[in-house]
This record gives structure tokens, C-alpha cells and sequence, in this order.
């Protein structure tokens, strides 16, 4: 994924990268953008003024400091629409009714711009996949077509305003290159603080080993005892690995769905009880996380061509052959269902309060 641009969180300037991560180059600075705050400024100090320059609400405003930026180097909703309009894109927001009233499947649309107090981060469609180009990640991150709707509602339910990009994005390498290959990602990207700590630690660790062998340097330590601390330096170092989260989210999924299958093979999917909360989902997906640790493990014990879950193998294998599908539902049955519910309830609720 070198061919991606991802520029890194620099102060608070999460506004400029999500723009330039969202375009896939440096098209904007933090000057070039506070140009266009000061322009917005100019154009509400002018409206206000036709109220009359001596009136208190105008000696308020006046007084008041920008609303589309500051010295931190945060920029408003108003200035990152703005500097889009440039190369003809929109935003529309994506929890609407009226967009919701479209019920477009979010993997149909190219890039979500979120935000969450004062952070922006971009989402966007490369080629053929999705990545999440957050510049507070260490790089960008792989997320599946069927974990995209999941990941928005997830947010949603966190507090995060989502902004749906439409309009023609300008060409680049990364895209016209996933375009004919498929990536794959091993290992998730950190946040940028979790890596630095982790750096430290490490280094930390590398003082300490060093200072357990100058000690013993001279004193009768034999070969063996210092591999058995190198050894055991080497394993306080080991991270474990998450699997790839679109297997991750089956198998959370199946687990949410355990004992509901036949109701939702019968009916068709209902808004009331079925929504999972934010909390909900990382709590399943964090258990499952130890657990497909182990089984990864035992699968790469297991000699090859044997399979580590034979009583799982048994299982699918008559599913597929001939059981009553009202009680066995396949992976992509319960997936699909899952992300069914999610979409349905998102909608519904924004239908039951337009109602109101």
C-alpha cells in the first residue's frame, strides 16, 4: 500500500490531511485554508453589517473570534466544503432524510469525510477496496465491502458526523493501480500514540537487557544464560496479532446471531432489539480476538491438508448438502443479515423522526 498517500497527524491540522489523504496528494496547506476561513469571515461580518455597523449584535460579532478556524490550526465544516467546490465535489450529509430516503448502499459511494468534535478523517474507495485514511493511524487502513457499513454505523453511534463526497475525485496512482490488484493486510495499523509508546518500551527494555549483560560481564555467565535472556527479552516484545477483521466481524457476527437464526431465515428483519451498539460490537470483537489467536496457532501446528475444527468441517459440509435452511444459516447468510438490521434501524430512525 506504498502507492497511498497518508499524510500523518502534524499539531491540529487533521483538516488539512483529511483533505489531501481524501485527493491523494498536498493540494491544500494550513495557508491556503485559512485564506478561505478569512474570506468566509469577511462574507458573515458583511451580512452582519446590513444590520447596521453600530448596532450591538455587529460590535458582538466583531468581538467574537473566527468561527472557521482558529490557532490551533482547526478548520470548520464551512471552510473544508468550501475548498472542495475548488475541484467540484459535494458534501451531503449522511445521516439526512433525505439522503437516507435514497437507500443507497454505502459501497456504491467513493469517500465519506467524519467528524468528531475537532478531528476530521477521510474513508475512501481505491480501485476496488476500502481504506480508512485517519492521519491518526500509522498507515492506512484495509476495511472490507461488508465491514464499510458496520464501521459508518459504528461511528454514528459514537457521536461522529459523516459526510458523504459526491462529484468526479481527481485521478491518482493508488487508485488506477488497486484498480488492477487486490491488497491484503497482515497487521493493522496503530494509532500514532500507541506506536510511540510501544517504541519506548522497547527501548526501555533494550537499556535494561544491556545492563543485565554489563553486569554480568566477567562474572561466569555462561552462553546459555545469556540466550536465556536475550530469549527472554525477545518474548516480552511479541504483539499479538489481530486476524483480518473481515474474519474478525463473521465470526462477532455469528455469535450475535447464535440461537436467532431460524427467526431470521422466517421474518423478515425488524428494527426494535436487533441494532447492536457501539459497545456491543467491540466487546464481541475483542472476545474473539484471544480466541481466533488459539486457533490460528493450532492451525499452524496441524499438519497440512487437515483440517483444526473437524466437528466445524462436519457441521458446514451437511449444511451445504441438504439441512433445513431455517436451522442452519451459512456465514454470508448471517453477515448479510447483520448488515441488513444495521442499515434497516439507521434508516427507520431517521424516518420515525422526520415523522415527528
Amino acid at each position: 500500500m506504498e502507492s497511498i498517500f497518508h499524510e500523518k497527524q502534524e499539531g491540529s491540522l487533521c483538516a488539512q490531511h483529511c483533505l489531501n489523504n481524501l485527493l491523494q496528494g498536498e493540494y491544500f496547506s494550513p495557508v491556503e485554508l485559512s485564506s478561505i476561513a478569512h474570506q468566509l469571515d469577511e462574507e458573515e461580518r458583511m451580512r452582519m453589517a446590513e444590520g447596521g455597523v453600530t448596532s450591538e449584535d455587529y460590535r458582538t460579532f466583531l468581538q467574537q473570534p473566527s468561527g472557521n478556524m482558529d490557532d490551533s490550526g482547526f478548520f470548520s465544516i464551512q471552510v473544508i466544503s468550501n475548498a472542495l467546490k475548488v475541484w467540484g465535489l459535494e458534501l451531503i450529509l449522511f445521516n439526512s432524510p433525505e439522503y437516507q430516503r435514497l437507500g443507497i448502499d454505502p459501497i456504491n459511494e467513493r469517500s465519506f469525510i467524519c467528524n468528531y468534535k475537532e478531528h476530521w478523517f477521510t474513508v475512501r474507495k481505491l480501485g476496488k477496496q476500502w481504506f480508512n485514511l485517519n492521519s491518526l493511524l500509522t498507515g492506512p487502513e484495509l476495511i472490507s465491502d461488508t465491514y464499510l457499513a458496520l464501521f459508518l454505523a459504528q461511528l454514528q453511534q459514537e457521536g461522529y458526523s459523516i459526510f458523504v463526497v459526491k462529484g468526479d475525485l481527481p485521478d491518482c496512482e493508488a487508485d488506477q493501480l488497486l484498480q488492477m490488484i487486490r491488497v491484503q493486510q497482515m497487521h493493522r495499523p496503530k494509532l500514532i500514540g500507541e506506536e510511540l509508546a510501544q517504541l519506548k518500551e522497547q527501548r526501555v527494555q533494550k537499556a535494561d537487557l544491556e545492563q543485565a549483560l554489563e553486569a554480568n560481564d566477567g562474572a561466569g555467565v555462561s552462553d546459555e544464560d545469556e540466550e536465556d535472556l536475550r530469549r527472554a527479552l525477545a518474548l516480552s516484545r511479541q504483539q499479538i496479532d489481530m486476524e483480518d477483521e473481515e474474519a474478525d466481524l463473521r465470526r462477532a457476527i455469528q455469535l450475535s446471531m447464535q440461537g436467532s437464526s431460524r427467526n431470521i431465515s422466517q421474518e423478515t428483519p425488524q428494527t426494535s432489539g436487533t441494532h447492536l451498539t457501539s459497545e456491543e460490537l467491540r466487546k464481541r470483537r475483542e472476545a474473539y480476538f484471544e480466541k481466533q489467536q488459539r486457533q490460528q496457532q493450532q492451525q499452524q501446528q496441524d499438519p497440512p491438508g487437515q483440517p483444526s475444527h473437524p466437528s466445524e468441517t462436519r457441521s458446514t459440509s451437511s449444511g451445504a448438502l441438504g439441512s433445513d435452511p431455517g436451522d442452519t444459516m451459512s456465514e454470508e447468510d448471517m453477515l448479510q443479515a447483520a448488515v441488513t438490521m444495521s442499515l434497516e434501524t439507521v434508516r427507520n430512525n431517521f424516518i420515525t423522526e422526520e415523522k415527528k
